[in-house]
Parts: structure tokens; sequence; C-alpha cells
């Protein structure tokens, strides 16, 4: 779970994916299925052999909290080469807790967690007979030709998002985080050991929308009180809304009325980032990714004090924060701080 939090004030803000799907090369069958229609992108992946491909609408799939976007797409297969054998799909999330070049002896630093599986081809899913298929999975039925087979998977929508690690700039092979992947292979029952000649594995990515129902401005009051003073600095901060998009400054309005006999010389808020990882145990690790102070409005005894202070997190400015929370990327595509998990 990751958070993002003001300090002093410890205001939460929730801040929405904004990160862009990749942008492949149409596939050239479907989209000349019709001049006078818009082309529909299509990812499209082989196997090694060429015997079966993994048509997908789209690798991003939405958690919308009380449910996730289906995974539905179309393998095209070579009844040929399958004969007598199956066609089976799995949808997985693989946590690495390790570096990739750790891996030594046949020990990796990775645990696949399988959320769904089904046999793709001979279809025996009577749900899946009789699931009216996608405008997309017809178009390419039709296209592809009798050989098509589609397949629909579904995710539990308590599974996490799709989140890296930053790591080290020396550090080499994938990060540390949970990133999803669809598998489709051919064999004789779905526990069969995949081999690369004849199976596809293709990435894919669950990312958090945040909900358009927006909350009340987060707000909250605090005193800090001296030893034999009687009086007390009394702080009160708000946000100027709940929800923030990656790139948004944040507005904090800062309230200080100063009772007390000692002077406020500087004022800080800092947005942090939370993160909850469990390994053998659970740990939280927090990292400041934006701050700001001010030294040019102290607060005398018997005075008050009214700011907005903006404060940017961006990960432009957190290059070199190792183990800072990203949200998943496909490939070497930009991403953002990771996004508030609810």
């Amino acid at each position: 779970m990751n958070k993002f939090d003001t300090n002093p004030t410890q205001l939460s803000s929730h801040m929405q994916s904004s990160s862009k799907s990749p942008n492949p090369s149409p596939d050239p069958d479907i989209d000349d299925a019709s001049s006078k229609r818009q082309a529909t992108r299509v990812f499209k992946k082989s196997s090694a052999n060429g015997k079966i491909t993994v048509y997908l609408g789209k690798r991003d799939f939405v958690d919308h909290i009380t449910h996730v976007d289906p995974i539905d797409g179309v393998v095209l297969i070579d009844p040929d080469y399958v004969k007598e054998r199956k066609v089976f799909g799995h949808v997985l999330a693989a946590f690495r807790y390790g570096r990739e070049d750790l891996d030594v002896l046949g020990l990796t630093f990775r645990k696949d967690l399988y959320l769904a599986s089904e046999q793709i081809y001979p279809s025996q899913n009577e749900v899946n007979e009789r699931r009216q298929l996608t405008r997309l999975q017809e178009r390419l039925i039709k296209k592809l030709g009798p050989n098509a087979y589609p397949f629909f998977f579904e995710v539990p929508p308590h599974c996490p998002a799709s989140v890296s690690l930053q790591p080290a700039p020396g550090d080499t092979g994938k990060p540390c985080g949970v990133d999803y992947e669809l598998k489709a292979f051919v064999g004789d029952c779905s526990e069969d050991k995949p081999h690369k000649r004849n199976s596809v594995r293709l990435a894919i990515r669950k990312i958090m929308y945040a909900p358009s129902k927006l909350g009340e401005q987060p707000s909250i009051e605090v005193s800090k009180e001296f030893m034999l003073k009687p009086n007390k600095i009394h702080l009160e901060a708000s946000l100027d809304k709940e929800l923030y998009h990656h790139g948004e400054s944040i507005a904090v309005n800062v309230h200080i009325a100063n009772n007390s006999s000692k002077t406020v010389k500087k004022i800080k808020v800092s947005v942090r980032q939370f993160a909850d990882i469990c390994l053998f145990s659970t740990a939280q690790y927090k990292c400041t990714v934006a701050e700001v102070e001010s030294e040019d409005n102290p607060v005398a005894p018997s005075f008050t004090l009214s700011k907005v202070f903006n404060v940017t997190p961006l990960l432009k400015n957190n290059k070199f924060q190792r183990g800072l929370a990203l949200d998943g990327q496909l490939k070497h595509e930009d991403t953002n701080l990771a996004s508030s998990t609810l």
C-alpha cells in the first residue's frame, strides 16, 4: 500500500494514475478491416515457433475497487501443430523481492501467484461459451477465421496494483515490485511446464483510478506545549481538495496561532510516501518526495500567521532515491510516483 501525506500536518491526499498506455504499431490485419471505420489498435504476440498468437485490445486493466476490468482477447492456434493437445491460459502476479542478478542455483527472489487459469482450446468453460463476445473479439474472430478462440479472465479485486521499487543507479536486472503477466501455452494439462517455443508471455498492468466521488477537504489541528509554560502553539492545516493527479501542485493552507512565549522561526511542509512492504514481516518505508521551507515569516509570541504553501511531488526530482515506489511500467516507458491505493 502506498500513500502520500504531508508533514507535520499528517494529511493524506490521493494521487490518481495518469500513465498513458503504450503506443505500439497497430496490427495491420485489424486496421485494414475497414477503411471507413476508425482503426483499432491491438497488441499481438506470437510464440517462438509461430504456432500460437495472442491478441489483446489493451494491456492496462483498471481496478475500480469493487471489480477489476476483465482481461479478454483471442488466441490464434495452428490445429495441425496442437493436434490432440490443449491450449491453456494463465494470469499471474509476480512479486520480486530481490535483485535478479542475485538469483543463483535455481533459487530466485520471486514468488508467482496464479490469479486465473482456464483451458482456452478446446473450451470447457460453459460460462465462457454462454458469455457474449466483446466487439473486438467478434472482429478478431471474423478476421482471423475459425482457428481463433476467445478467452476471458477475471482478476480478484484485492490484488495489489502494478508497482516497482526504484533501484539504485548501478543496479541491473528487473527491479523489486509487483508485475502481472498473461501466459498462453500448448500442453496436455494446465500443470505442464511451458516451453519457450510454444508459449506466449505478455506483460500486462493493473492500475487503480481514484473514485469519481470526492470526499471532504482534509484538515487537521494540533497543539504544541512546552515544559513549564502554560500556553501552547496551535497549528491548523488543510488541503484545497482530497484528490490530486500526477504533476499537480498540492496547496496546503497553514494557520498558526502562537500563544506561547517562543518564536516560530521556520515552517516546513513536506509530502512523504509511505509503502507497506511484506517480506518476512510487514515493514513500512517512508520517503520524502517534495518539501518546501519558509523562514521569511517568523511568528512572534501572541501573533498569528496564515499562509498557503504549494508543494509538487514529481519523480524527476527523486530519480536517485532508492526504494521509492513507482507505478508499474511496461518496458522502458516513463512512469510516475506510485498512486495511492484505496
